[in-house]
């Protein structure tokens, strides 16, 4: 089955992936061979190659198979927006973000994924995502969903096993 559809693909992901003795290990690995055979576009952030290169090597990265999204001007304007919401729902104050905000990386990944309309999916391993996005989720539209790969890949792929 061809898909027209990508997903982004987070830190989280990889670090399961390469990790065989992590117990999400062999749904990473699913997925990743399940999105390769249904013919999804995998697309990474340079966002997430930083995180990953703070405790990886850029080598073990399975580039070939995949698009890099570099973090450019469109994605820095709505990736303010996104922060914008998430400091004010949890109550962070202008005064608290002085001299300067530290901007989390799921802000900086969900506003690539918004705005990628063929990015279907957030693919990650990480319950905080699911969190972050429910906020989003109450204030904006957002364009993609996320896929926690605690999710069996049959029922996310719809087969019967």
């Amino acid at each position: 089955m061809k898909h027209n559809n990508s997903v982004l693909l987070d830190t989280s992901f990889f670090i399961r992936l390469y990790n065989v003795d992590d117990p999400l290990h062999n749904n990473a690995r699913t997925y990743f061979e399940r999105f390769l055979t249904e013919k999804y576009t995998l697309k990474i952030s340079t966002v997430s190659i930083a995180e990953y290169c703070v405790g990886g090597d850029i080598d073990d990265l399975p580039l070939l198979n995949m698009q890099i999204i570099p973090f450019n001007y469109s994605h820095a304007i709505r990736t303010g927006e996104f922060a914008r919401i998430l400091f004010e729902q949890r109550k962070i104050t202008s005064e608290q973000l002085y001299p300067r905000a530290i901007i989390p990386n799921d802000s900086k990944l969900f506003a690539q994924a918004d705005l990628d309309k063929t990015i279907t999916h957030f693919v990650t391993s990480d319950n905080r995502s699911n969190t972050t996005y429910g906020f989003l989720a109450e204030k904006v539209e957002l364009n993609f969903r996320i896929l926690n790969i605690e999710t069996d890949p049959n029922q996310f792929f719809g087969t019967l096993f």
